[in-house]
């Protein structure tokens, strides 16, 4: 297990097989696939020897420590693993400090480039500060494991000075977190657009700082960051028959009338839509101590939760289906101040089995094939399936690469 790159043949630096890329993908790959048999071992329900060999296809040939790599890919991806597999097996221990240390080489890498595109006056990109590849994602990581280190504090700043200066442009003023690209190759945004869920948006920004608020990791401008943010949620919160809503993003066009041009909410999910976001307030509330509006993201949370949006939902996985909302679901419960969110969970729950069962018979060997990763495959729905099995919050925390926790 070599910390490597993937950049070109004669940069003198390893460059990674196609099945080396695909190894070290948690998005997608077999970090996922053996998250899921770490958790099983940590409960019993499945082998330590079983994820141990998982384990091994992961860090078997060179792991990308290249600008690219995120929580969701390569260094970070494989000591997010690892991390999971320390607790119950030391052995893993100096293998995930091992790349703790090259995570942290990154961090400072990643925010000396951040510098220097905003010395620039450039925008940002989801690739610098989202929660798959970007900022967010490597300190949720920092957050966990080195919670003291210098380089989690410099993203905590990068990220209050990114939600707390907001750019200028042809007499408009454009979020920090603006970005020029659009969300998806298929979804023109022109002139850009300013993101709300959680993978890439206002939502992730939200979590991250309120997660490291609860955990006492706080910089200068933290709490007003927070402020911003909630300001934001509360400036463009729609209402309809069924609660709360927001949109997935908002374009120049629709940020100068003030007029979004999406008129009915999108379906319940984890990544965008109105379950991340309240998951999202509802941490803010509680690291501010803002029981008025911890109420408020509870019900919105709750009423996204009803047969008619439920009915919506016709995948399984953890990012836009129905394991994501059940595991955001179970976490917001879990810190509710009343017993709403909680009485709702039998009914996800038989959804997620139902859904789940779509994927097919789980033959327990835990192959690519049959998981199909964490976000969207069988990797996912049976971890949040775990969870409800056992009623109890994950061994190994891996919900923590949802922002959710």
């Amino acid at each position: 297990m070599t910390p490597g790159t993937n950049p070109s043949p004669d940069s003198g630096e390893v460059t990674l097989t196609a099945g080396e890329v695909t190894s070290q993908s948690l998005a997608r790959g077999a970090v996922g696939t053996a998250l899921l048999h770490v958790e099983r071992a940590w409960t019993g329900s499945g082998s330590w020897d079983t994820a141990q060999a998982r384990i091994r296809r992961v860090v078997a040939g060179p792991v990308d420590a290249a600008e690219h790599a995120g929580l969701y890919y390569g260094v970070p991806a494989v000591a997010f693993l690892l991390h999971a597999a320390a607790g119950r097996h030391p052995r893993y221990r100096a293998a995930a400090e091992t790349m703790d240390d090259h995570v942290l080489r990154l961090a400072g890498r990643r925010l000396a480039s951040a510098a220097i595109r905003s010395g620039r006056g450039e925008p940002a990109a989801f690739a610098e500060y989202d929660l798959f590849y970007g900022l967010t994602g490597i300190g949720a990581l920092l957050l966990r494991h080195r919670p003291d280190s210098d380089d989690l504090a410099g993203i905590l700043r990068y990220v209050v000075t990114l939600v707390t200066r907001p750019r200028h442009e042809d007499g408009i003023e454009l979020p920090g977190w603006w970005v020029v690209h659009n969300p998806d190759e298929i979804l023109p945004t022109p002139g850009g657009h300013a993101n709300f869920g959680v993978a890439h948006g206002a939502a992730g920004l939200l979590s991250f700082i309120a997660l490291a608020t609860l955990r006492g990791c706080v910089v200068d401008g933290q709490h007003e960051a927070i402020a911003v943010l909630t300001g934001w949620f509360d400036r463009w919160r729609l209402d309809g028959p069924d609660g709360p809503w927001w949109p997935r993003w908002i374009t120049r066009e629709e940020l100068r009338t003030g007029c979004p041009a999406q008129r009915q909410p999108g379906r319940a999910s984890w990544c965008y839509g109105t379950v991340g976001i309240a998951r999202a307030l509802q941490l803010a509330a509680l690291a501010t101590g803002d029981p008025r509006r911890q109420h408020a993201a509870e019900d919105a949370l709750a009423a996204s939760l009803t047969d008619s949006q439920l009915d919506r939902i016709t995948e399984p996985g953890l990012c836009h289906g129905i394991a994501g909302v059940y595991q955001t679901a179970y976490r917001a419960s879990l810190d509710a101040r009343g017993p709403v969110l909680a009485r709702r969970l039998p009914a996800l729950a038989d959804r997620l089995a139902l859904h789940a069962r779509s994927l097919g018979g789980d033959d327990g060997d835990g192959s690519e094939a049959d998981t199909g990763g964490l976000l969207t495959g069988r990797a996912g729905a049976d971890l949040a399936l775990d969870t409800l099995r056992h009623s109890a919050p994950p061994h190994t925390g891996w919900d923590a690469c949802l922002l959710i926790t």
